[in-house]
């Protein structure tokens, strides 16, 4: 898979979870924020409290049925949202009294029945 296929199926996904949040009641509140030491794809608000989101999309073929897309979230990445996440928070100015949590929703795209899986992964920790 070239990397425009890897990026076009990524922001189907972003998409994808974009609308998921919305209809449970998340406002989106950031998209796409990107500093050179790491990156949020979404960062969404609920009821007073921020949530920065990983989004990791998968298609699905005969190769990759049994694997879960969310099985990408590791160590490095771990620790380059927790920078980005600390950058954020201080470019926009959030309150230190502002509660927070980190999300992931993994979404795996089938594009023969044009469907999508998605799990929603509320507040990892990020060790």
């Amino acid at each position: 898979m070239t990397k425009t296929e890897k990026q076009v199926i990524g922001n189907i996904g972003e998409n994808i979870a974009c609308e998921y949040l919305r209809r449970r009641g998340f406002v989106i509140v950031d998209r796409n924020y990107r500093k050179k030491w790491g990156e949020l794809d979404i960062v969404a608000s609920k009821n007073g409290i921020f949530h920065f989101v990983e989004v990791k999309t998968k298609a699905i073929t005969r190769e990759s049925n049994g694997y879960n897309p969310e099985e990408n979230v590791r160590l490095w990445k771990k620790e380059r949202m927790g920078r980005a996440i600390r950058t954020y928070l201080l470019d926009k100015n959030v309150s230190d009294e502002t509660e927070f949590e980190i999300d992931v929703i993994a979404i795996r795209l089938d594009f023969s029945t044009k469907k999508a899986k998605i799990r929603f992964i509320q507040n990892i920790l990020l060790v």
